[in-house]
């Protein structure tokens, strides 16, 4: 059992056991958490008693191939990655199982840097993700990807699998939904190692964009008393992150699509062509497809902008994730203000799960930061909500009960499908709801829930 949740939890599969032994030495050394299957059908007994992060299997197996492998395991264990172990003569097949959804394929009797380069990648990507820890701007916070959601699933899914190209990516989605932790995902997947540039296009006045984003020249303009060295070449192999990016002028918008078709920029007062390596992300809250008709944006500019393009979904549209985001800012506040939270009562816990969060992600963060720092002894009143709590207009829509009921309804529902999510096992349930074991037979109990029973329907 995999105990430190932070390191990567991989199986190895291969019907030559000598083969698994050697990675797994290898990848052991590396300080991965890892096992190992001689088939198929084994690899997926041991994905039942323990899910792994990543399966790496050898494409040519006895009875069932590492292909067949590959689509069992994506079609019941979404989040895992498969990467494929093929000789020479079996890149063709290996390009084929890219298509139908593998990570990668490492190519036997290669050294084996290429492979630990690319896991080194992925665990990056799942401590920033698992973990929340941060790098460059954002050191210090945390965020939360862990969803229920459909929508937001593939999301991140797309991000995952655009942030191993160069492609440019144009995240989409109302202020508030974390575009720019998004942003910041991609570039730990991706350029962990470089740095981290955002820029909030709508807080720079077009005088001064211009000279933020490409520099400018000692004399270029009155007070230009140096030579400075602009956004694109500060990044320096990392990631530019561009918000906002809708709030751009025109003239600022044809410079930028020179930058992305050359990969080059002129300081402001300078001819002199100097080449940049930056990976661009992009994110709006504007209709672009509206701006482009009414001649504010380029229509050139944007089709550079949206190679990969991701909708976020509103706060409202994925309200499954409001209890696990409320117990996340709750822990984060109170580490962060050395308070140790107790569970809010049952009235606030109704009130947190019926508001409209208008400023999404963003304002449940303020609304549970300001709770915390208000809150004594760890306890959080409802006398302590924001006044927007008690004068927000009352829906008159037929609900089919109290929100005592509903609320019990949905967490009864929250609990049937984490069930069976984790194959009917208590504790693997319990850490995805973020309870403990205890309370989870607690509310089996109370909800009148027969995990055998639903495991027994299950089977028919």
């Amino acid at each position: 059992m995999n105990t430190d949740k932070s390191r990567l939890n991989i199986l190895v599969v291969d019907d030559e056991e000598k083969q698994c032994k050697i990675l797994k030495i290898l990848l052991t050394s590396e300080g991965y958490y890892v096992r190992t299957a001689n088939s198929a059908d084994e690899a997926l007994k041991r994905m039942d008693e323990e899910e792994a992060d990543i399966v790496i299997t050898d494409l040519r197996m006895g009875e069932k191939d590492g292909i067949e492998l590959l689509e069992s395991v994506l079609e019941k264990y979404k989040a895992c990655k498969v990467i494929l172990l093929t000789g020479y003569g079996s890149i063709e097949n290996a390009v084929e199982a890219m298509k139908k959804g593998a990570w990668f394929y490492f190519i036997k009797g290669q050294g084996p840097e290429k492979l630990l380069e690319e896991l080194r990648k992925l665990q990056k990507a799942h401590e920033a993700k698992y973990k929340g820890q941060m790098k460059e701007g954002f050191k210090g916070k945390k965020y939360m990807l862990e969803t229920r959601n459909e929508k937001f699933q593939k999301v991140i899914r797309i991000l995952e699998r655009a942030a191993k190209s160069s492609a440019n990516i144009l995240i989409l989605g109302e202020s508030g939904v974390g575009k720019e932790v998004l942003a910041d995902y991609v570039h730990q997947i991706s350029r962990p190692d470089k740095k981290f540039i955002g820029v909030n296009c709508h807080a720079l006045s077009d005088s001064l964009m211009e000279s933020e984003l490409f520099g400018h020249e000692k004399g270029a303009f009155t007070g230009a008393v140096g030579t400075y060295k602009g956004r694109f070449e500060a990044v320096e192999g990392g990631t530019l992150f561009l918000d906002e990016i809708g709030d751009i002028p025109l003239h600022v918008q044809s410079k930028l699509l020179r930058v992305l078709e050359t990969r080059t920029i002129e300081r402001v007062g300078s001819t002199r062509s100097i080449p940049v390596d930056f990976r661009l992300v992009s994110a709006t809250n504007v209709d672009i497809e509206n701006a482009i008709e009414e001649e504010r944006f380029r229509s050139d500019l944007y089709y550079r902008l949206c190679t990969i393009t991701v909708v976020v979904p509103p706060l409202r549209e994925r309200k499954e994730d409001l209890p696990s985001l409320i117990r996340f800012f709750l822990e984060k506040y109170g580490e962060e203000q050395q308070k140790e939270m107790q569970e809010p009562s049952q009235e606030v816990w109704d009130a947190l799960l019926s508001y409209s969060y208008k400023g999404n992600v963003r304002e449940l963060r303020n609304i549970i930061e300001r709770l915390v720092v208000l809150s004594e002894n760890g306890e959080i009143l409802a006398e302590d909500l924001p006044e927007q709590f008690f004068s927000q207009p009352v829906q008159k829509k037929s609900t089919g009960g109290s929100l005592k009921e509903i609320r019990a309804q949905a967490e009864k529902e929250a609990i049937q499908n984490a069930l069976r999510e984790n194959d009917y096992r208590i504790k693997e349930t319990a850490e995805q709801l973020g309870i403990g074991e205890r309370q989870l037979f607690y509310k089996l109990k109370e909800y009148g829930i027969d995990v055998k029973q639903m495991k027994k329907m299950h089977k028919i």
